[in-house]
This record gives structure tokens, C-alpha cells and sequence, in this order.
């Protein structure tokens, strides 16, 4: 479950099975359909779902499958120009070790859960135990956050007047940052640098912040996507460097970024931080940037995959 309260999305095996299987096309699996509709990709699933090993969606209805859709903001019905004011987007081949890799970075998830549940059940000795072992961390990057600039000051709203914030059109460009960030899926202590850029060297970097957090004796496990700067061979000497099982990778499958909890936090992040922000200077945005980790950090919120056990069977 990603956040807490009414926010709080629950993730299931099934679920991440469906959303995969929407990320498909429709004519792959032998439909003469070139997109999925909704009737047609919830009778898919409760075709094949016991074969899949998710009974539990044998009779999957239409709304339930809009519902888990819209949870993801996957719209698989609908399609998107290849070019739109002039950038061109790339199409790449979806990874044919999807589902094996998926269920490796289920598997963690699930280890998460159940290091969780022996702490708070008094099976094991409580988090500064769990800290001296193993630490799970959630990690990516969100590049290109643009420091932008106002040409004139913002006019307050005046009420049965003017109702929003007014502010001129014009804008001034400072330039962009990068939040490197990884949230620790046992504690929710969010570990972040912002950075002008993330090359191999930015990424080592955060790695050195990570090694420094925690005691020698802990195995560092982060998961993250296969980025060039994490497979470098910069980055696979440094790690060569280090103890044996220090740190371990376990890598999302090429377009499953949405498998990565900290995605959600990213999300967060835009809606919450980064939407109409105006700054000075990149300096002024990195400030602010770092003044929202320091705030969630304050009450950090764990992030877990809601993970069932009976749906899983």
C-alpha cells in the first residue's frame, strides 16, 4: 500500500499481472485488435488468470479493471502521437524477462512485509536489530526539474475579485536539476542528493551517502532501474571495491519503472512541490528541494507493497 489513509493504494501480485499484461498490445496475444478495450482485456484475464497463478481474477469485471488502471494511470485504450511538438519518442521492445524480473522485485517486496510484521509482532528484537543486517532501498532518479523564473511578481488572490494567484505569462529559464533519491522501504527515511547532473560519478556518489547511513556490518539491497550510469563500468569498480555483500541490486524490468515504490514519492513530489513552482536560481530550487525531504524525514511514511498471500497461491 503506497501512502496511508483514503490515499492509500493497494498493490497485489494480480494487480501488478493485469497492469503488465495492459502495457502489452492486444495483437501480440493473437487479438485482431490493435489496442486493448476494457471488456476485452478483463475477459482476457479471467481467461488466463488461473494459468497465471491468479485465480483470484477468474471473474474480474470491467469496472474493477477500470478501477486498477486508473489506480496506475495506465490507459492502454488509448494511443499517443509517436511525435508531438516536434520530439520525437522512441518505441523500444518490451522486455522479454518481465515477469520473471517483476516477481524477483515481488519477492523483496514481500521480504519488506514480513521483516515489517516481526518487528512490530516482538519476533525479532525491533528495528535497530533489523538496521545491523539489512537495509531494503527504493531508488531513482527525476532528472530535468526545471528551475523556472518569474519576470514579475505574483498577485495574490483577491476574493470575488480574482479567486487565483495571478502571474504573467512570461518566464525565465535558470536551468534544471536532478533529485537522486532512495527511500528506505523499512523505515521510510527518504536518502536524496540534488545534483546538476547523474552520471556514473553522481551516482557513486549517492551510493557513498547510502554506505555512510548505515553500519558496516548491514547489507545494502536498492532497487532501480538498468540506467547506464548504475551498470557503468565506473560504477562496477567502485562496487568491486567494497565488502562482499554490502551491496546488492535487483533491477525493474525495462519500462516497469511503475514496480518501483519510489515512484510514488516522486509523484507526491510533483503534485505537492513541484507543480506551478517559481524560483530565483537552480540554488533556490535545490534549497526547496531539500527542505521538502527534511520535512517528510520529520514523519517519515513507509512505503510498502500490499502484498496477499492467498492471491499469490
Amino acid at each position: 500500500m503506497i501512502g496511508r489513509g483514503q490515499d492509500a493504494i493497494r498493490l497485489s501480485p494480480p494487480k501488478t499481472w493485469l497492469v503488465a499484461l495492459a502495457c502489452r498490445k492486444a495483437k501480440e496475444l493473437g487479438y485482431p485488435h490493435e489496442l486493448w478495450t476494457t471488456r476485452l482485456l478483463a475477459a482476457h484475464a479471467r481467461e488466463h488468470a488461473a494459468s497465471a497463478g491468479h485465480p483470484s481474477l477468474a471473474k474480474l469485471a470491467q469496472g474493477t479493471v477500470c478501477k486498477i488502471l486508473a489506480e496506475h494511470e495506465a490507459k492502454p485504450h488509448k494511443s499517443l502521437p509517436s511525435r508531438k511538438r516536434g520530439c520525437a519518442i522512441t518505441w523500444k521492445k518490451r522486455d522479454p524477462q518481465f515477469e520473471p524480473k517483476m516477481a524477483e522485485i515481488l519477492c523483496v517486496y514481500r521480504q519488506v512485509a514480513m521483516l515489517r510484521a516481526q518487528g512490530e509482532s516482538g519476533e525479532s528484537q525491533g528495528r535497530d536489530s533489523r538496521a545491523e543486517s539489512l537495509a531494503i532501498i527504493s531508488y531513482d532518479e527525476k532528472p530535468g526539474i526545471q528551475a523556472i523564473g518569474t519576470t514579475a511578481p505574483d498577485r495574490p488572490p483577491l476574493p470575488g475579485t480574482s479567486p487565483t494567484v495571478m502571474r504573467d505569462h512570461e518566464y525565465k529559464r535558470h536551468g534544471t536539476l536532478t533529485l537522486m533519491a532512495g527511500i528506505d522501504l523499512l523505515t521510510g527515511h527518504v536518502h536524496a542528493l540534488v545534483k546538476e547532473r547523474h552520471r556514473s560519478r553522481e551516482f557513486i556518489e549517492f551510493l557513498k551517502l547510502l554506505d555512510a547511513a548505515y553500519p558496516a556490518g548491514t547489507a545494502i539491497e536498492v532497487i532501480l532501474d538498468n540506467h547506464s550510469a548504475h551498470v557503468s563500468r565506473e560504477t562496477a569498480a567502485w562496487l568491486a571495491a567494497q565488502p562482499i555483500g554490502r551491496f546488492t541490486f535487483t533491477f525493474t524490468p525495462t519500462h516497469g519503472s511503475w514496480l518501483n515504490l519510489v515512484e510514488g514519492f516522486f509523484s507526491k513530489l510533483a503534485r505537492s512541490v513541484l507543480r506551478h513552482i517559481r524560483v530565483t536560481s537552480k540554488h533556490e530550487l535545490k534549497e526547496r528541494l531539500i527542505a521538502f525531504i527534511s520535512d517528510i524525514n520529520r514523519e517519515p511514511i513507509v512505503h510498502t507493497w500490499h502484498y496477499k498471500i492467498d492471491d499469490a497461491a
